[in-house]
Formats: C-alpha cells, structure tokens, sequence
C-alpha cells in the first residue's frame, strides 16, 4: 500500500507487538496524523501518491543523510576518506530510507535495534552510496580539514561531498566513542527526591543546600559512592505549579525554587532597609517549614517560591563583585540565545500566563518582532530569570563538587525527564524541533488497557538529523555540567517513541522510529567528555534487540528486585547470579510502593481505598502476598534472614528489608541503589501512577513508620538507617572514601 510505504520511509509504524505473538495494526488515522506532524502531506490518496513520488525521489538523488556515525574504538573501523568515495553496486540503488536520515526504516514487527556496536557502518554505508569519484572531504569541530578519517577525534564534525555529476553535500558527522566505560567496581548509592528530603533550614520543601549537605555526609559518614536524584528540571510556573519534575518547562536548565537563598553570597550584604523584609520571609519559611515538618502539611512549592523569589529580588539588589560579575557575564555569553528564550519565555510568562499557546500571536514566535520588543520592555525581568539560572547552576555544580570531595566515585546521578511541558519554555523555544499536535505516551497492554497519553510533544526525528542533533547535544552538555551520571527516563524512546495524535486516545497512536544509533552516539560523545556513566531506566517491555544495544555502547540498565523473575521459565524470582552485572539494582523506585508497604501489603490496601483496584481486593490480596512470599522464601533459602543488623528481629519488617538489600549485593550489579525513604521504614510512595488528586504526588517528605517526616539531621542519626548500611558495608559495596566514625 502507498501510505504503508510512505509510512517506512518516515519511520511512521504501521502497526506494533504487544506481545510477541500478537500483532496490531495501527490505524491509518493515526499513521497519517504523524506523517501531518512531520511536514508530509498524507490526508487524500493523491497526496500520498505525491509525497511518495517526492520522497523516492529525494532519496535517490541525494549524496549524504544530513547525519552520519562514526564509531572509535570497534573492531571494524570505517574505511579511510582517500579524496575519492569508493565504487558501489549502490550506485544505482533504488529508493529507500537511508541509515541516519533521522528516523530508522520502519518494521512491524522486527527487531528494534542491532544487538551490538555496528563498528561504524553508518557511516560505511553512506560512502558505499555515493557515486564513483566523489571527492570528499572532512571539516573538524576545530576547523580543520582532512582528507581521512582516521584518527578523526572525537565530536560532530562537517563531511562534505562533491559528485562527478555536480552535485554536492554536507552532513555532520559524529564521531563518538563505541562504549562507554563500566564502573569500576561494585559501588552503592542513595535514591532521593530532593524535594522530599527536608532540613531544619529549609524553605518548606528539600534545596541545594539540603542536597550538599546529604552528599557530603553520605560520601564521608556512609561511603556511599553516589545520590541520585529526581529531574531538576525547571517546572511550569502557575498556581497550582505541576508538582510532577517529569513534566517539565524546560530540560535544559534546573528549577530556582531547588536554590538555597542563605548559600548566595549577595545574601549576607543585603541593604539594612531591606533586612527587616529578609528577616521577615525567613519568619515565614520557617513556618512553612514546621508546618510540613511537624503539622503533617503536604509540600507546598508555590509557597516555597513565592517566599524565595520574593528574597532572592532583594538580594539581587545587592551588586555583585567584579569577579562575580565577570562570572555572571561569562555564563551569559556561553549559554547565549538558548538562555535568552528561555528567561524571555519566564518573563513574557509573568505577563501572559505559563501557556504560550495562549499568548498573542506575535509573542508566540520567539523570533518575531513582537517578541524582540517585548523581550526589550522586559529586560529587568528577563535578566532576573538568566540570574536564577546562574544561580541554581552555580549551586548544582556545588553540590556535585561536595560529592567528589567527599570520596564518591560517582557523585550525583541526574535524571533526564521524557520530555517538556506543551506550553513550557522550551516547546516555544524549539518549536521547530517537536512535532506539533502529538502527544508521548504508551500503546495498550497488560498494565493499561486504555494505553497512556502522558501530554508531552515528541522530538521530531527528522529535524534532530537536520540540525546535526543540536538541542540533543546542547540537552545532554548542561545536565553532565554537575553530575556524575545521568539516569535516562523510558530509555528505550532513543529508539522509538508511541505518538498519540493530539484529541484522541492513546489507543489511537503508532510509533515513530528515532535513528538510534545517532542518539546513542551523541549520548555517549557527551558522557565520555563529561567522564560521565548513563543509567538508562528499561524496566516494563522492551523491544527485543534494544537492551543489547544499549549495553553494548556501555549504557547501564535498571534492575528492580520485584521485577526480576524467569519470565521465560518458571516465573520465579530470578537467583542473584542470573542478575545482569552492567546495573543499578534496587528494590524500588519513586513510582513503586516502597520496601516496607510491598511486604506489609499496604500498597494492595492504598490501591483499595483509593478505588484503583481492577480486581476483587481479597484476589489482589493473594495475590501480593504470594510474590512476597516467593522472594522471602528464596532470601531464607540463601541465609539472607539471617543475622539481622542493629539488634532487630529475624522476622520483623526491618530484617526483611535488609535481607532484602543483602540479596541485591549478592547480584552481580555494578550500582546497588537504596531508596532513601526505605532505610526509615517509610510506607508511602513519592508518586502513585494512575492519580491526580486522590493521591498526594510528588508532595510527601520522607517518614518514617509511623508517617512522621524525617529531617535530614534526624536521618544522620537514625539507627535503622546505620543498621541498613551497615548491612551494604559488610556486603563490600563501597563508593571510595572508606566511612568515618
């Protein structure tokens, strides 16, 4: 069929697998919704005719895809560039989509990825297409030229082309490094939502300064080797503000509300006029404070903000010193344009509302005239907001620095969201880059029947291939800026991601391929110059084909315990040695029932109040209890029960807890990951899929047991947390510096 093939040679999937032995079609409305959304005309019969014509045409014309892989370090190198493109049976090839033109060729149902490096076929394949006695020739990121690509160093470089016929091209070239390193021995961290973790000197919810201090005591007090924590990304300002960090405004640069206003230098010279205002918001944050410490108050971040941003005017106030200006000014300069839209949007935002969509028409084009002039009027604020981004950068890297000076291998993992807010700063910014009218999200399967639509506009992967993957660079560069790692949400959409036409369904939506090999390339050029390690999350179903790939460029999977079973075999929990080594392995994450609810079943009972179960509570019951019980009783069949630390009982919950993190040891994973909240017997999770406001997502600080919230002084000292590292310690997960008294 014509829109079939239209459809391969745009990466639009014309139908997906659930299961391997099941095959859906996707429907034509969805297929052609895509296809709309990446510029190509596919709404009659005659226009896909045309747009085929044109695309067949496209392809059998061109000399180079607009990005091209070269892979370092592979045992099958690329050929070198002699000045002269070898000859090729390719030279007549017929139309197809070609490796690196942004999107992979579409397939129903194969596999998704090469089960391993390709050794720089990419870029093999793109010369073998060219016409004999094409001069080529290559351009460096440091501006020089060369007539081989051997030695070539690493980054996105200019490959130009010049046929016998006339024609030309150019393309960039990445060349990355085929795996990244492995971590060098078994090293253990902490899970923390950073919000969640509150001081006696916060502003009512966790910051920088809590986050600092955590690093610091963890590396030095517990010898843990890093602390990963949720997407600092900045949120979408409104009242109430989105408490969800996986929705983001921007990616690109991280949320002022984290800031510790006490930790900015300009704070100790506040003018004398002004101290009494200062004096007074420090009143009032220490209300907030107790109010969520001591009165059982949620976390309230429109709160938080509207006490620190009224601070933070007044110390900017304060002028800064010459070599704090000159820093300031250096910042600006490096980010430039990107930094500019985004204080722009967060100033225009102030006036208009945090939906641009919604904006007047000339202000909704980041290029206009309307927009330069606003941007003009604004500037007191737009500087503002470029000064918060200055700030919260300057006390990230702090935080990150406080993890390496205290002895971390590692140090901070970030975590790099899906991707943005609709009507948040960088959809405005970028519009170019995101497919307009489409939505991320999940097909129907066992888990959702009625697929998910999780409101956030794809990347378009013809534009990332265009553009050399810019956004995706300049991305990934600020985030390994201050982290020692970098956890990738849904990992698996570098390969494909389901598309859900904007106003219908998510039943209704189809996949659209992403050239992976591209995006792995830039992921990894990026954490090799950083020094950085890449976590990818690939829990629920993957693709057959996609954690192969993943691992062999050097990206570490995730391993959740309750998730780990011989699903090809027995379904039973799956032994320690049959673990995967190249993982972060924990016993839950932030969208997980915590440890100790998992054992209790208060997460059936939760579920149950809240009307989410799909099942008689009585089988759900059973249900829980038998997968509990199956993993307790291999845990007492490995002796793990036994010898419980800090003078607990063998049977009680704390013992099962630590047995439970004695197993992971016993696995063969490289990070072994403990969720903060379970080393204090907390029972609630941070985010319970499925809810909006009957659950308190995402706005919860750490408890204990009892639901009583624990600060970070009191964690410090909490015997069941000692007890739990105890445990890691005397397991041999270390992360450098060897603990302190």
């Amino acid at each position: 069929m014509p829109l079939s093939r239209l459809a391969a040679l745009y990466g639009v999937a014309t139908s997906y697998s659930p299961s391997p032995d099941r095959t859906v079609a996707a429907s034509d409305t969805a297929v052609v919704a895509a296809l709309t959304a990446l510029g190509v005309a596919a709404g009659t019969p005659a226009a896909v005719r045309g747009s085929l014509a044109a695309r067949e045409k496209e392809l059998r014309e061109r000399l180079l895809p607009p990005t091209v892989v070269c892979w370092t370090g592979t045992t099958s190198p690329a050929p070198p560039l002699t000045g002269d493109a070898p000859a090729s049976a390719a030279d007549d090839a017929g139309p197809g989509a070609a490796a690196g033109d942004g999107a992979a060729p579409a397939s129903d149902t194969g596999p998704a990825a090469p089960t391993g490096p390709p050794g720089g076929s990419l870029l093999e394949a793109a010369l073998a297409a060219l016409p004999a006695g094409t001069r080529l020739s290559v351009r460096t990121e440091q501006g020089e030229v060369r007539e081989t690509v051997e030695r070539l160093p690493t980054g996105v470089h200019v490959l130009e082309a010049a046929a016998p016929d006339g024609r030309t091209a150019r393309a960039h070239l990445v060349v990355a490094p085929a795996k990244l390193p492995a971590p060098t021995g078994r090293t253990y961290g902490l899970l923390v939502q950073v919000y969640s973790l509150l001081s006696r000197r916060s502003w009512g919810m966790g910051d920088l300064g809590d986050l600092t201090e955590l690093t610091a005591w963890a590396g030095r007090a517990l010898g843990a080797g890093f602390v990963q924590v949720n997407p600092m990304h900045a949120a979408v300002p409104g009242a109430p503000t989105d408490p969800s960090p996986y929705r983001p405004s921007s990616r690109r640069y991280p949320d002022p509300v984290y800031l510790r206003v006490e930790d900015v230098p300009e704070f100790a010279y506040v003018d004398e006029n002004d101290r009494e205002r200062l004096l007074a918001l420090l009143t009032r944050a220490r209300r907030l404070r107790e109010s969520v410490l001591d009165k059982g108050a949620l976390i309230d971040r429109d709160a938080v903000w509207e006490l620190k941003r009224e601070a933070l005017e007044l110390v900017r106030e304060v002028p800064l010193g010459p070599g704090r200006r000159a820093a300031y000014c250096d910042f600006l300069a490096e980010e430039g344009e990107a930094l500019e839209d985004h204080a722009t949007w967060y100033a225009l935002a102030e006036v208009y509302g945090s939906d641009w969509t919604r904006w007047p028409q000339g202000l909704r084009d980041p290029r206009s005239a309307e927009t330069a002039r606003a941007r003009a009027e604004l500037m007191d604020r737009v500087d503002f907001h470029s000064r918060l981004a200055w700030l919260t950068d300057a006390q990230l890297a702090t935080a990150q620095r406080s993890a390496r000076d205290a002895g971390m291998d590692v140090g901070l993992v970030h975590d790099l969201a899906v991707g943005v807010h609709p009507g948040g700063a960088d959809a405005w910014a970028q519009q170019e880059v995101f497919a307009a009218g489409m939505s991320v999200g999940a097909p129907p399967d066992a888990f959702s029947v009625q697929g998910q639509d999780w409101g956030l506009p794809p990347w378009r992967p013809d534009r990332l291939a265009e553009s050399g993957y810019a956004p995706y660079r300049r991305l990934l560069r600020a985030l390994f800026r201050y982290a020692g790692a970098l956890r990738i949400d849904h990992v698996m959409g570098l390969f494909r991601l389901w598309w859900v036409p904007q106003g219908r369904p998510a039943t209704e939506g189809t996949y659209v391929r992403y050239d992976a090999e591209a995006m792995l390339a830039i992921l990894t050029l990026e954490a090799s110059r950083a020094g950085a390690l890449v976590i990818g999350e690939d829990l629920g179903t993957v693709e057959p084909g996609v954690r192969e790939t993943l691992h062999a460029h050097g990206v570490l999977g995730t391993s959740v315990l309750w998730f780990e079973r011989d699903w090809d075999g027995t379904g039973l929990p799956l032994p320690p040695e049959s673990w995967r080594a190249d993982c972060l392995a924990t016993a839950t994450t932030h969208d997980l029932p915590p440890t100790a609810s998992r054992l209790t079943g208060d997460h059936v009972e939760l579920r149950d109040r809240l009307g989410l179960l799909t099942r008689p509570v009585g089988e759900e019951r059973a249900e829980a209890a038998a997968d509990v019980g199956e993993w307790l009783a291999l845990l007492a069949r490995l002796g793990l029960l036994q010898g419980a630390a800090g003078g607990v009982s063998e049977q009680s919950e704390e013992a099962e807890i630590q047995a439970v993190h004695r197993f992971l040891l016993r696995t063969p994973a490289r990070l072994v990951g403990v969720w903060l909240p379970d080393a204090v017997g907390d029972r609630r999770p941070q985010n319970l899929p499925g809810t909006w406001d009957q659950y308190p997502n995402w706005r919860l600080p750490v408890a204990d047991a009892e639901g009583r919230p624990v600060t970070l002084e009191e964690l410090a000292a909490s015997p069941r947390l000692h007890a739990l590292i105890e445990v890691l310690r005397e397991g041999g997960a270390t992360g450098g510096r060897e603990p302190t008294a």
